[in-house]
């Protein structure tokens, strides 16, 4: 299973020091972590969150306005996005699923660490990425990129960005 390193700007890493999202291995984890965090609910009643899975392959999860790095203790992840949750009365369930941090910049190949780690915690998934972006380095500028529009070319400098990703990964242990 592949880990991805932060690759976003240090100073956000140092700011992040010492914070770590809560782990989730239930939903009633996820009832206890909406109740102690008051999250934002969108107006189609879905809560949305900052997430990471952890090199083991937890869960943790963290206000949306959270970052990644933070959310994973300043770690390496297996994949690292934004989850929207949905609450009733006794049940939970993640309705859709991205893989946007440009602080890890996590391919979409990683949504089966993802599935995985949901299945491990018990909670129900919509079965991929809703939304699958795309980074890249610029091996000019080394400016990290979202591929939009599948243009592969650096937003800063011009300069053509691999058709592979091209960041630092690594083993999960």
């Amino acid at each position: 299973m592949k880990c991805y390193r932060y690759v976003g700007p240090p100073e956000i890493k140092e700011r992040s020091a010492n914070r770590l999202g809560t782990l989730i291995t239930s939903a009633a984890d996820l009832f206890r972590w909406r109740v102690a965090v008051s999250p934002e609910v969108l107006p189609d009643n879905t809560v949305p969150a900052t997430f990471a899975i952890d090199a083991a392959g937890g869960v943790r999860i963290a206000d949306r306005r959270s970052e990644h790095v933070a959310c994973a203790g300043g770690g390496e992840v297996q994949s690292a996005g934004e989850l929207f949750l949905h609450f009733n009365d006794e049940h939970v369930s993640v309705v859709a699923v991205t893989n946007q941090s440009t602080g890890y910049c996590p391919e979409p190949e990683s949504w089966p660490a993802v599935a995985k780690a949901f299945e491990s915690a018990g909670l129900t998934h919509p079965g991929r990425f809703r939304t699958e972006f795309v980074f890249r380095r610029c091996e000019r500028c080394g400016q990290r990129n979202v591929v939009k529009e599948a243009v592969f070319e650096c937003a800063s400098c011009g300069g053509a960005l691999p058709s592979v990703w091209n960041f630092d990964a690594l083993e999960c242990p």
